[in-house]
């Protein structure tokens, strides 16, 4: 029952923004534009947070190179030794290491195709609030050349008729 109470006030209020913001087109805009300013923001960290991921991923990876050199030295040291069973158990690891090294090149693609994305819809939002128009609506300028067109068409209606 208090869920259902819950549910109509929501319900309701959805309702009464809805029925404002119709008859107040402007702050509809308004609202618009903050919500796009709001998302571009989100957008904007989200960016930077992908940009460190992406980089501690690449200094892991280029650790993990430098260890997986280091355990191929060891190999061929172990090998010239004679030390069979040693060069196999560190052809183990560097198996173990290069599979990690697979799967953060894996993630790091994955984050490159996030911030890719991500990139996307900057531009995308960017061109819509930086030239002051509506995420899904006509731009200012031609809103007024639209409205123009019709005050002067309605002008020369207007002197057809006298």
């Amino acid at each position: 029952m208090r869920g259902n109470w819950l549910e109509e006030l929501e319900e309701r209020l959805e309702q009464q923004l809805e029925s404002f913001l119709r008859a107040n087109p402007e702050q509809e805009q308004l609202l618009a534009e903050q919500e796009a300013r709001d998302r571009q923001q989100r957008l904007l960290r989200e960016r930077r947070r992908l940009r460190d991921e992406a980089e501690q991923q690449r200094q892991a990876l280029l650790a993990l190179a430098g260890e997986i050199r280091c355990w191929q030295d060891r190999v061929q040291r172990a090998r010239q030794a004679g030390a069979a069973d040693l060069a196999v158990r560190a052809e183990a690891h560097v198996a173990s290491l290069m599979d990690r090294g697979r799967d953060r090149w894996r993630v790091l693609g994955e984050l490159g195709v996030r911030f890719r994305e991500v990139e996307q819809e900057l531009t995308t939002l960017r061109s819509g609030v930086g030239s002051g128009q509506r995420p899904s609506g006509k731009n200012l300028e031609t809103a007024w050349a639209e409205f123009e067109a019709a005050e002067e068409l309605r002008d020369l209606r207007r002197r057809m008729q006298l």
